[in-house]
């Protein structure tokens, strides 16, 4: 018979892994603590965008007309210890309030609530980005407290979701962690994972601390290399070279590869900044900081770019932003999601603002989220809409929308010809040849 799983956490790793898990062919029970959040998920909506999760949901939300009815939602802890066999927790592990460290008090807390209600063998899998050691003591807390004791086993199980590819990535993941302390538990998540294992996943068994490592240590990576050819971008400018030929030609080194190698505006969102900030953190805390001081250089740079962007903009509109009006197309950290968290598009154009720029804001998924984050700016429904009367135009996300742009159509509408490539994503001669003055970020200006 195969195991039942819970997802503890259905924000957007829970929500994304309960319907993945549901459409693996599991009976799945989800829980949160909001009813809000409940209601909205048994109604086969998710509060978040994400390419094919809704549908996806909605074809095994219990209720809904011709779905399969695998996948159930619910707040009570009770209910969850009595129905699963794999708990999966999912919760979320933000950055401490004016530190670097990592909050763990949302993992704790799922620890706490739902032990007491394991009384019989059962497995609980954390996938939420921790500092190492966490999972150690969290195995230790959950034999002491659960009834069942030491039948009551822990295994980690990081995410590697990339957003605008989660269901892609649950599904038919590239690799598989699983940190296990013992044969069942490792026997019970091959079972669970037996879909994409049997398309080719890899399988990758290792104990607590490798397990809890492997996430930080990729973003660490995929970090590194952004604010790698940032930094090259930076060079480029001052010796008037160009970075996105010099990032084709370094990209054909099958060692270095061409993924991760597009200089702009740096990376944000709620996972990279955030990981190696707690990444360096527990490093301090283990005696192993100095391991890690180049991360330190790799935020700062990444940050910095965000104030070249603005400063290019002054540049661009005669040293002054009083009295101009900027038009800012992307809100979201990245394209085919409405996440604003830590956006450098968003960031940038709030510094504007705050400098005096009026500045009017386009966005295709993440409008809502944004005016939560910065109410003063304006927003607008199009891109045209947005370039109306613009003294300048930044591409502060590279959303597909915004490379389909009609530069000609575009330039009907501005008060000036004038673009800012800040992904460099856009097609420089296409602009150029409607008239548009193009810069982009490590690019000669002609």
């Amino acid at each position: 018979m195969a195991p039942r799983i819970t997802v503890i956490g259905t924000g957007y790793l829970g929500a994304t892994h309960a319907a993945s898990m549901a459409e693996l062919g599991f009976e799945v029970l989800g829980l949160d603590i909001s009813a809000e959040k409940i209601e909205l998920l048994s109604a086969g909506k998710v509060p978040m965008y994400e390419p094919g999760l809704e549908e996806m949901l909605r074809k095994h939300v219990a209720g809904l007309e011709g779905s399969t009815g695998r996948l159930r939602f619910t707040t009570s802890f009770a209910e969850v210890g009595e129905f699963g066999d794999v708990h999966f927790v999912c919760v979320n592990t933000p950055q401490k309030q004016g530190e670097y460290g990592c909050d763990m008090s949302y993992v704790d807390s799922a620890f706490e609530l739902l032990a007491p209600h394991l009384d019989r063998p059962t497995l609980v899998v954390g996938k939420s980005t921790v500092p190492v050691g966490s999972a150690a003591r969290l195995a230790a807390r959950l034999a002491q407290t659960a009834p069942a004791g030491e039948a009551a086993e822990l295994a980690w199980n990081p995410e590697f979701l990339r957003e605008g590819f989660a269901v892609q990535d649950t599904l038919r993941p590239d690799r598989i962690v699983v940190g296990v302390a013992s044969d069942r538990a490792e026997k019970l998540l091959r079972e669970v994972y037996a879909a994409p294992l049997a398309d080719g996943s890899p399988f990758i068994v290792t104990d607590y601390p490798t397990a809890e490592l492997v996430k930080t240590a990729a973003n660490s990576f995929l970090a590194t290399k952004i604010s790698f050819i940032n930094a090259m971008a930076e060079i480029c400018e001052a010796a008037d070279g160009d970075v996105v030929k010099l990032a084709e030609a370094i990209g054909h080194d099958e060692r270095i590869g061409k993924k991760f190698l597009r200089a702009g505006i740096g990376f944000g969102g709620g996972c990279l900044p955030k990981d190696l900030r707690a990444f360096m953190a527990r490093a301090g805390e283990l005696g192993a900081d100095q391991a890690l001081t180049f991360l330190r250089e790799i935020d700062s740079l990444n940050m910095r770019r965000r104030a070249h962007m603005v400063e290019l903009t002054r540049e661009a509109l005669g040293g002054r932003f009083l009295g101009t009006r900027v038009a800012v197309l992307g809100a979201t950290f990245k394209p085919d999601s409405d996440d604003v968290r830590d956006s450098p598009a968003l960031n940038v154009a709030g510094q504007i603002h705050l400098q005096g720029g009026q500045v009017t804001v386009y966005d295709p998924k993440g409008m809502e989220n944004a005016r939560r984050v910065f109410p003063t700016l304006q927003y607008a429904p199009t891109a045209l809409e947005a370039a109306r009367g613009a003294h300048v135009v930044l591409h502060l996300t590279e959303w597909r929308e915004f490379r389909e742009l009609d530069p000609a159509v575009l330039g009907e509408v501005v008060a000036e010809r004038r673009v800012l490539d800040g992904r460099n994503a856009l097609d420089k001669d296409l602009w150029r040849k409607a008239g548009w003055t193009y810069r982009a970020l490590g690019r000669p200006r002609a």
